[in-house]
């Protein structure tokens, strides 16, 4: 089993930045593409960006050119940094890992909150 742990959201102004962190564990050696999605009040959740094991990325159209994910692979981590932040970017954040066997998305954090108000 792979364990997700989220960490770095809060309350950020229009404008401002945050960045958020990812750790697995566990059975980490079983973790392919890791990605993060949100899900804002009221609304199904939602692909935000994911990052393959060698560092291609992909991005919602939504948060191409103000986001940027990373990851860390000795450190089983994965970042996403997030600037030019918008309201409508509030919602709960979730780390994902894909499973190198299954080939989908098995594992899920428990979410952080991300609030994007003055």
């Amino acid at each position: 089993q792979v364990q997700l742990v989220e960490s770095g959201g809060g309350l950020v102004q229009p404008g401002g930045s945050l960045r958020l962190s990812c750790v697995a564990s566990g059975s980490s050696f079983r973790v392919s593409d890791m990605g993060w999605y949100r899900q804002a009040p009221g609304k199904g959740r939602e692909l935000v960006a994911i990052i393959t094991r060698g560092g291609a990325t992909t991005y919602a159209d939504s948060v191409s050119g103000r986001f940027a994910i990373s990851r860390d692979n000795a450190q089983n981590t994965v970042y996403l940094q997030m600037n030019s932040l918008k309201p409508e970017d509030t919602a709960v954040y979730y780390c994902a890992a894909r499973d190198i066997w299954s080939q989908k998305y098995d594992y899920w954090g428990q979410g952080t909150q991300v609030t994007v108000s003055s």
